[in-house]
């Protein structure tokens, strides 16, 4: 694989080491130059790339904290299930692997 359209490889490369450091040219996983902490395997860097997408795009599908509450607050006044519906579907369309 080469270069990555989402998803950050310096990011994965920090969240499995923070104190690695690293330069990445254009994102592409197969131009990372080790400058500090223990090299890590490309798979598991590519394997954290695809976690941190799937933790956005989820997140950003769901509707904000306001709408939420707005949501629960109406559900509860007309005994409706309209919060219940919108996340269900967020986590239907967005199954964890």
């Amino acid at each position: 694989m080469s270069y990555l359209e989402t998803g950050s490889v310096i990011e994965a490369i920090k969240a499995l080491n923070p104190d690695a450091e690293v330069s990445v040219t254009g994102n592409d996983p197969d131009k990372i130059t080790w400058h500090k902490g223990d090299v890590i395997a490309k798979d598991v860097i590519l394997a954290k790339v695809t976690a941190i997408q799937y933790i956005e795009k989820r997140r950003a599908e769901y509707p904000s904290i306001q709408e939420q509450l707005d949501m629960q607050y109406w559900d509860s006044v007309n005994d409706t299930t309209t919060w219940k519906d919108a996340v269900a579907k967020v986590k239907s369309d967005n199954p964890k692997a």
